[in-house]
């Protein structure tokens, strides 16, 4: 039978009788408890800096001990509370869980960043603190703890890449943000990358006025200089000229539009009562076994429905190289490439956590929620997106000497 710990008879005695509020309120216990285990720990660090115990004999004559104790209000996961720092007399002792000039305890920050990465407003983070934790905080401090991370944004930003990648999808969310006195829509740009293992990487994101090849242009060669020699498979939406822009950068790249786009932008030109079987005769191409089955389904779409809508057979002819490139892939693979709903997702993913935020300040802050949200995000890409080994083995094949 194991034994009673001691730890927990205590903590028995310490809350019998009190009320919640007594235990976890503005005074309750559990804020004494933090007060003192602080108190004691910069107590502990003062040891260790001189060397001997408090009124212990061998620190006479040391030229240096302790000088009395300053008090600090610091911040807290409790609130705000008023702690006892000691000093020594040659001022050389500096404090680590506490520093000098901080007035904030370990993991504040980190909460206060938490709340910004959900989508968290300054203003609404400022009174969820108030609220929980009777917390009053400027929202200057707030913006103070989350630009701390813009380090760690533009080191994320410019890390090297690896050399190869067998797919990325591009592709853009548009948000509303503050320029020059008036509220735009701005572009962030995003490449999402899929690694040799099989695995998800985001490998970087850019802020522009409009979408564009240009732009795209630009990013390409970005990450090309950042260590990218190679990418077999580029899976983006039907955006004008971007073709060309990839493959100016990655000549044998192969590019593969997105069907789902084609497909909504096909339905643009269609009324609502016969959007259903145009959208039906439209999957008879894209599932169709062969790239020989799909020209025949898309002949026959053309004839009948050209007289009607004559711009949707004349927009699938024009994209029809960049649209054929998934039918030389088994399914398991054509599913993953036909469509960049692996994008899109992650995109769905930010949009939930910046739609009540209304327009961002400035790109500044954009890069600050889109990075901890990403990185929120992220966690959750353990898994290879799909039967990796196969699909390693049938790239290996088609993309011969390039992994």
């Amino acid at each position: 039978m194991a034994k009673p710990d001691p730890t927990d008879k205590l903590l028995d005695e310490l809350i019998a009788g009190k009320t919640p509020e007594e235990i976890l309120g503005n005074e309750g216990i559990l804020k004494q408890l933090t007060k003192r285990l602080v108190e004691r720990a910069l107590e502990g660090e003062m040891t260790h800096h001189l060397g001997y115990e408090p009124h212990a004999p061998e620190g006479k004559n040391t030229g240096n001990s302790r000088n009395g104790k300053t008090a600090k209000t610091v911040i807290g996961e409790s609130g705000e509370m008023e702690i006892t720092v000691p000093r020594d007399r040659t001022g050389e002792f500096e404090p680590q869980l506490v520093k000098k000039r901080q007035r904030r305890l370990p993991g504040f920050d980190d909460k206060v960043i938490a709340l910004y990465a959900r989508g968290m407003t300054t203003r609404e983070i400022q009174g969820h603190l108030e609220e929980l934790y009777g917390v009053e905080v400027s929202p200057q401090l707030i913006s103070a703890v989350t630009d701390s991370v813009m380090d760690d944004v533009a080191a994320w930003q410019s890390r090297p890449l690896d050399p190869v990648y067998p797919i990325v999808y591009l592709d853009a969310i548009h948000l509303k943000m503050r320029h020059e006195g008036r509220v735009q829509s701005q572009a962030v740009y995003l490449a999402l990358g899929i690694t040799l293992e099989g695995r998800k990487e985001l490998l970087g994101l850019w802020i522009g006025e409009n979408e564009g090849a240009k732009f795209w242009l630009g990013v390409m060669t970005e990450l090309k200089n950042r260590g990218v020699q190679d990418i077999l498979i580029a899976c983006v939406d039907g955006l004008k000229g971007f073709p060309d822009a990839i493959e100016t950068v990655f000549p044998k790249t192969q590019v593969q539009l997105c069907i789902i786009h084609q497909v909504r932008h096909s339905l643009k030109y269609v009324g609502w009562k016969e959007r259903k079987p145009v959208a039906a005769d439209l999957r008879t191409v894209y599932t169709a076994a062969t790239v020989e089955a799909a020209e025949q389904a898309l002949a026959a779409f053309e004839m009948k429905w050209t007289p009607r809508f004559p711009t949707i057979a004349k927009s699938w002819r024009s994209n029809w190289v960049n649209l054929i490139p998934f039918f030389s892939y088994p399914p398991e693979i054509r599913k993953v490439i036909y469509t960049t709903n692996a994008i899109e997702s992650m995109q769905s993913s930010l949009r939930k956590m910046t739609r009540q935020r209304g327009a961002f300040p400035n790109q500044e802050s954009v890069r600050k929620v889109m990075y901890l949200a990403l990185a929120r995000i992220s966690k959750n890409w353990k898994r290879p997106v799909l039967d990796w080994v196969a699909a390693l083995n049938h790239f290996s094949v088609v993309f011969e000497g390039r992994i």
